[in-house]
């Protein structure tokens, strides 16, 4: 049973859309609707809701993982349960998995290998300091994005789904091509369980193919720990040894053979391409130099043997087993006689041709001070001592001997030693105008994080317009993180209906967006004095912040003749009679005021009962980011205006002062109508000044 699509898990994940199946859980890429971004959400299956120990494990499991904080393992937002339901939120990859990226690039460069391969390595070192195993390494839950930066995943559910149905096989059936021979046997998995599956996974990036394949579970579990690891040099004769010595010590059949840590392993996967490692003889496991042991035939009893009706046949199946069989074992002790004889000699020569050559002694990852008396206490003397920059051994230790560990030597042979100085600090730049991708790129690369956030500005769109970190600052690239401002492009806004506007609105608009302004005056029979005529940026469409504007203010109705400034001749009464009764059929007189009104502000949590009960207010540091604006329009009536026009559209966030500039006839009074988000909130009629 799924998710469907739209619900919402703990009242915040939205659910988009399923993005893989597993074994156990199923996981959803989901929107973040508080803080707006997607996730991914593993929720635990329905049919393993109501097993107890898988449930404690999960949420055991999944709690532990939030202290892993690397830039190469998915980070962990939020572990929570919903209606019985068990989930975990975490980091959203755009990316796909390194099953589906070896299956598409085939054989790597051995660079990209050994690049891919450290980053894998150098999370999982994190994860067992931390005392936790993964349990089921395997490409599938190793997710690569673009630039080749690898996201560790799925932590610790592979052992809540080994403790509940043995009949899961097909869920394991992904797996068992990485279980160490251990686990094959039932033991409980360890630190070297996980080096074993990451030494498979090599095994994969340098073949592209797993090293076991079978046609059934049981069948590949069992050749892990009956067969040998097939050569890699076999399929690419290019790989030197040293490389392949690094993928048969991690997946040695017995755990005491490997290396002991992922910090061991990755040091050796380095140096792996050094030219003073070409000659390196190829790997034995510590198991195959021990002392060969006998081991006594099983004998097989007369009801183990082939039954036939026939008893003669049932004697010369007999002689035809025996004859095979002591054969074998008389060509076997010999061999080994003969091992031992020819072993023995060597030993002696070598002995006698070289009695005093003794072994350099192991210093690596010893402090330089441990490591001279270490040296001296073993007949050599020291050498030249090299401090060199190493991300993979501690700062003031050795991670490099010359001549090399074992190798023997004469007394008082002199030895290098090269003293790590930790991880090379990186020296930040001034990223200013540059390409956003491609500074990420180059700092990813160095192990720095990189986080983005987008501004307008000038600037074209994806070019860098500040950074958190200043220029020649130097930084632990593993320790770092930066924060990139990157340009949207410059803002755009829509231009406002400004009729009806002042002077001094029209000032307080440009100055609030940025415009230069230029203002005009005309004379206007059709628009009051004071008020804006025309503009030159049309309502409705976009400008940028930086923009021309000019607009045009009325200076009322012309003058229509300076003749009546002049003294008008006297008329006869007659005539004076007619003028008084034509006086009472001229135009009503035109009257012009202002009305100034404040529009309150009604605040989101007074405005929407319904908000509160759907979703809380998230954390958000800026106040202003919670306000919610009210639409405002305005409606007037007057000589120039109809109450069924919109006289003037905007939003506000807060109390806004108003002035409403009336030009009106003396016989017919002025009116307004103020609605707030579509209710009426203000009116007034009969308004004469």
């Amino acid at each position: 049973m799924l998710i469907a699509i739209g619900t919402k898990i703990g009242g915040r994940y939205k659910v988009l859309g399923l993005i893989g199946r597993g074994g156990m859980a199923n996981v959803y890429l989901a929107r973040d609707l508080i803080l707006d971004r997607d996730v991914a959400v593993k929720i635990l299956r329905f049919d393993f809701q109501s097993n107890k120990e898988a449930l404690r494990r999960f949420k055991r499991e999944a709690l532990s993982t939030t202290q892993l904080i690397h830039p190469n393992i998915v980070s962990v937002y939020d572990v929570d349960e919903d209606d019985g339901l068990q989930y975990i939120v975490m980091e959203y990859i755009q990316g796909r998995d390194l099953k589906k990226f070896i299956q598409e690039k085939g054989q790597l460069s051995l660079e990209d290998v050994i690049h891919i391969m450290s980053q894998i390595l150098s999370a999982m070192a994190l994860a067992h300091q931390n005392r936790i195993i993964h349990r089921d390494i395997k490409p599938q839950n190793l997710l690569i994005d673009s630039d080749n930066v690898i996201k560790v995943t799925d932590f610790g559910i592979a052992i809540a789904l080994s403790e509940t149905s043995l009949t899961q096989t097909n869920s394991l059936l992904g797996s068992v091509h990485y279980m160490s021979p251990e686990q094959a046997r039932g033991s409980i998995p360890t630190i070297k369980s996980d080096i074993y599956a990451l030494g498979i996974v090599l095994y994969e990036l340098v073949t592209g193919k797993v090293p076991f394949d079978g046609e059934s579970a049981v069948s590949i579990a069992l050749k892990h720990f009956q067969e040998p690891i097939p050569s890699v040099r076999a399929e690419r004769p290019e790989i030197p040894q040293a490389l392949e010595n690094v993928i048969l010590k991690a997946t040695a059949k017995e755990p005491h053979d490997r290396y002991n840590s992922c910090e061991e392993m990755s040091q050796d996967l380095q140096t792996s391409l050094d030219d003073s490692r070409l000659q390196e003889a190829a790997f034995t496991p510590e198991v195959m130099l021990d002392e060969t042991k006998v081991i006594t035939p099983v004998k097989l009893e007369g009801n183990d043997l082939p039954k036939t009706e026939n008893t003669d046949q049932v004697t010369d199946v007999r002689k035809s087993q025996k004859k095979p069989r002591k054969k074998r074992i008389v060509w076997g002790i010999l061999l080994i006689l003969l091992l031992i004889v020819t072993g023995g000699s060597l030993a002696a020569m070598i002995t006698n041709n070289n009695p005093d050559l003794i072994a350099v002694p192991n210093v690596l990852g010893v402090k330089e001070e441990k490591a001279r008396e270490m040296l001296l206490e073993a007949n050599f003397t020291i050498g030249e001592v090299y401090t060199q920059y190493n991300e993979n051994a501690e700062e003031g230790s050795v991670f490099k001997v010359d001549p090399e560990v074992n190798t023997q030597l004469a007394p008082k042979t002199a030895i290098n030693l090269y003293i790590s100085q930790g991880v090379e600090p990186f020296l930040i730049e001034d990223y200013s105008g540059q390409p956003y991708s491609d500074v990420r790129k180059e700092l990813v690369k160095k192990g720095i994080q990189v986080e983005r956030e987008d501004v307008y500005d000038s600037l074209d769109e994806g070019l860098i317009v500040g950074q958190s970190l200043e220029s020649d600052t130097e930084v632990i690239p593993n320790e770092t993180t930066i924060t990139l401002r990157v340009s949207l492009g410059p803002e755009t806004f829509t231009m406002e209906n400004l009729s009806g506007y002042t002077r001094e609105d029209v000032e307080r608009y440009a100055e609030n967006y940025g415009l230069k302004l230029t203002i005009k005056t005309e004379k206007s029979e059709e628009v009051a004095e004071g008020l804006v005529l025309s503009q030159s940026i049309a309502a409705e469409s976009s400008f940028y912040s930086g923009d021309s504007l000019e607009v045009i203010i009325s200076e009322g109705m012309p003058q229509t003749s300076t003749e009546t400034e002049k003294p008008k001749p006297e008329k006869p009464e007659s005539q004076a009679t007619e003028s008084s009764s034509e006086s009472k059929t001229e135009e009503p007189e035109i009257i012009t005021f202002t009305k100034k009104i404040t529009i309150p502000y009604l605040p989101p949590e007074e405005n929407s009962s319904e908000t509160d009960s759907e979703s809380d207010s998230p954390d958000v540091d800026n106040e202003e980011e919670l306000k919610a604006s009210n639409h405002i329009i305005i409606y007037m009536l007057d000589s120039d205006h109809q109450l069924t026009e919109v006289f003037r559209e905007f939003d506000i966030t807060e109390d806004k002062e108003v002035n409403l500039n009336f030009r009106i006839y003396s016989d017919q009074p002025g009116a307004f109508i103020v609605e707030r988000d579509g209710i009426n909130i203000m009116e007034e009629t009969n308004l004469i000044d």
